[in-house]
């Protein structure tokens, strides 16, 4: 049975869908071009909607965008009001969301120790397969001269 989404679960969704839409197509600030929002947090009387993104260039440029989002929230703001239908549209608070990036680093980091705990087991596995040809090595001589 699906799970029921509350109707402000469903504001949200709409919200985050409506700005990305709006961003790629009407925000015409280059400062603002390559951004993904990643999430949407949204207050219980919805005076208030936290906005987060992440962009494709990296924490460098992160000021930059902002600015160009602040500048942009009043046009946003005034749209979504055009497409979505209720009785108050939330203030605009843009962050950035650093969770992508962190993420990213977090699985790099895995992969390498996983790669130095392959070799180090490949290291010691070839030490005991040396360490076994020159015992079995020893119990032959030992046997032939029995």
């Amino acid at each position: 049975m699906p799970k029921e989404y509350s109707r402000s679960q469903r504001v949200v969704e709409q919200i985050r869908r409506e700005l990305a839409e709006l961003i790629r197509l009407e925000v015409k600030d280059p400062r603002v071009g390559f951004i993904t929002l990643t999430d949407v947090e949204i207050t219980p009387d919805y005076a208030h909607a936290k906005v987060f993104f992440t962009n494709m260039t990296g924490e460098a440029d992160v000021p930059e965008i902002l600015q160009g989002l602040r500048r942009a929230s009043g046009f946003l703001r005034r749209e979504l009001g055009r497409r979505i239908r209720i009785h108050t549209i939330p203030e605009l608070h843009f962050h950035y969301d650093r969770s992508v990036e962190e993420g990213s680093r977090l699985s790099q980091l895995i992969d390498e120790v996983v790669k130095e705990d392959e070799a180090r087991q490949h290291d010691e596995a070839g030490g005991e397969d040396a360490a076994g040809e020159d015992r079995a090595g020893k119990d032959d001589d030992a046997r032939s001269r029995g």
